[in-house]
């Protein structure tokens, strides 16, 4: 089985950094997993700022889980000034218990709730995998940094024209 690195993105579809200079993004990120979703966190700054966003408008949150990442989504919508785009980025590991499933069933709908009711897109940037190494392989592995694909589609949803 071939691996592919899917961070790999056309630059040319995105805005010029010059329209990204003035906007405003949000990241709450999950401090469980810490090895993983400071490396997606990370690559989502990076990648913001490297097309264009100034680091001062970019708002970091840290929350003990990814549970938790619905409830700063929230809270970061109503900042002020607005974030053009929120990413959260967590990671939920499968273990011997159901608690997984709960934990993913809940962050998943949570965040589909946001969107659904909110005026301001939040990127689901949180990994489930079924162990340690899909988790590594994923934030900055040989399937690259999930948390580069956030910021990118966070640019991308924070530029729809209506």
């Amino acid at each position: 089985m071939s691996t592919q690195n899917l961070s790999a993105y056309n630059q040319q579809e995105l805005p010029p950094k010059e329209a990204l200079a003035g906007q405003r993004y949000a990241i709450a990120v999950a401090d469980w997993n810490s090895d993983i979703t400071h490396s997606l966190l990370n690559g989502a700054i990076e990648t913001l700022v490297m097309h264009g966003v100034k680091r001062e408008n970019i708002t970091t949150i840290h929350v003990p889980g990814t549970f938790e990442l619905t409830f700063a989504a929230g809270q970061l919508s109503k900042n002020h000034p607005k974030p053009d785009a929120i990413i959260v980025l967590g990671c939920v590991i499968q273990g011997e218990t159901p608690h997984f499933d709960y934990v993913c069933q809940g962050v998943t709908t949570g965040i589909t709730k946001l969107n659904a009711d909110g005026n301001i897109p939040v990127i689901f940037g949180v990994l489930t995998t079924n162990n340690l190494q899909q988790a590594i392989d994923r934030a900055g592995g040989i399937h690259g940094n999930k948390g580069i694909e956030a910021a990118i589609t966070a640019i991308k949803m924070s530029n729809i024209i209506w």
